[in-house]
């Protein structure tokens, strides 16, 4: 059997049951997905289990076949399982949300560690959040899914918590499992407050960064892996991280659109959505996506190739009305077009999208000409209520040039011994503004 190391990968086998009321295509969709969450936490998953039930087993979530089946195959009861795999198998990760004493039993009877869908998640939250309130958000939901696991996990540790004494010999006391529920209590009201305070600095910050430097701003919204982060660090010419894994970034990354135009726009780069989100985290996902209301304009940012992407628009949808960005302007991007297939394949399916959403985009956020026209359509979304203005500017207020320029545009430009002419198109404030300093 191959010893683990660093360099090692970390082996995993998933299981799911499909339900009567589940398709096939939905069903595959969701495995394929946890297959890629499995990716992102660092596991190298060697082989699916599916089940057909009418129902979850109450007791273990899988029928006693299939887990017998897991149980032969993660730990090589039978000649023709040791010879499939030499490895070492050390999580099921399972496909659904579970209860405790489902985890529990599970475990029991197939032998390695069970991590549910949700905790999953949940491990992705934690490892790659960065800013403070996502942080505090991923501890709540992470506190909130271990509450009421304690007991189970006390139970497989066989022990039901020591029994302190209550204050004075009065009472049984508590348990230790009940301590650490009342500590969990505790530490989700500490984190709640503080998210509230975060939440008034942020909203603060964020007028400030709209009034203060003129900026209107356009955000990135779609499922996880779309290719949002790539279209961002196309569109804006940063280095944003892109990487093939689900929940690569968790917290909102805004960029300058590049090359700049007039006036500057903004462009932040949104959480993915996915399937299934665990309840815990619906809340904490929301607010993730504050910045899709502070935006004047919403890309939504749709998997051309994925088979299922109809679906994923219909949640991306939903949760964008839950939050009340359903009133703010949207164009939806279908990105990765160069891998739906051959040319013959692109065009007619080019052909279907724009018959059955007439506005949208189809584009490949790796082709240079695709993104230029994206840009330009962006910066005449942000132009069309700009107005055309003469500006003068006298040879003793030289040192105003610089203003103009980088708040307007300028179309023309001449000048006499008085000063300088221009010709200018820029939001009607700013026009204004500039026109009172200068005379």
């Amino acid at each position: 059997m191959q010893t683990e190391t660093k360099e090692n990968p970390n082996y995993a086998v998933v299981a799911a049951v499909q339900l009567p009321s589940v398709t096939d295509l939905e069903f595959n969709a969701s495995l394929n997905e946890l297959r890629e969450l499995a990716k992102t936490l660092g596991y190298t998953v060697v082989k699916t289990f599916i089940q057909k039930r009418a129902g979850f087993d109450m007791k273990a979530y899988l029928g006693i076949g299939k887990q017998q089946e897991i149980r032969e195959y993660v730990n090589h009861e039978t000649a023709v399982e040791a010879d499939q795999h030499n490895f070492e198998i050390n999580t099921l990760l399972v496909d659904h949300e579970i209860s405790p004493s489902q985890a529990r039993n599970l475990e029991l009877e197939v032998g390695c560690i069970v991590m549910d869908r949700t905790m999953v998640i949940l491990e992705i939250f934690h490892r790659n959040a960065r800013s403070r309130a996502a942080k505090a958000q991923v501890e709540i939901a992470r506190l909130g899914y271990m509450a009421p696991r304690l007991r189970e996990a006390a139970k497989l540790a066989g022990s039901q918590g020591r029994q302190r004494s209550g204050e004075g010999g009065r009472g049984a006391g508590e348990s230790q499992t009940e301590l650490d529920k009342r500590k969990i209590r505790d530490r989700i009201a500490e984190l709640q407050l503080e998210i509230v305070a975060m939440e008034a600095e942020r909203k603060t910050q964020s007028a400030r960064r709209h009034g203060q430097q003129n900026s209107t701003s356009v955000a990135l919204v779609g499922y996880t892996n779309a290719g949002k982060s790539t279209l961002m660090r196309a569109l804006t010419g940063s280095e944003v991280l892109v990487a093939n894994k689900l929940f690569a970034t968790l917290d909102t990354t805004v960029r300058a659109l590049h090359p700049e135009s007039v006036p500057r726009v903004l462009v932040s780069d949104t959480v993915g959505f996915i399937k299934n989100l665990p309840h815990g985290l619906v809340a904490s996902f929301k607010s993730t996506l504050d910045e899709a209301l502070d935006a004047a304009l919403l890309l939504h940012v749709i998997d051309a190739s994925d088979p299922g992407f109809e679906r994923q628009l219909e949640v991306t949808n939903e949760v964008l009305d839950d939050i009340g960005a359903n009133v703010v302007p949207r164009i939806k991007i279908f990105n990765k077009f160069d891998f739906v297939g051959d040319e013959t394949a692109q065009a007619e399916c080019e052909a279907a999208l724009k018959a059955k959403y007439p506005d949208c985009i189809v584009m490949s956020a790796r082709r240079p000409d695709d993104v230029a026209k994206l840009h330009q359509i962006i910066v005449t979304f942000f132009q069309q209520d700009l107005i055309e203005a003469e500006l003068f500017l006298p040879w003793t207020a030289q040192q105003h040039r610089g203003e103009i320029y980088a708040n307007c545009q300028v179309l023309e430009e001449h000048s006499d011994e008085a000063g300088a002419y221009f010709k200018v198109r820029g939001e009607v404030n700013v026009v204004n503004k500039l026109r009172e300093k200068l005379n």
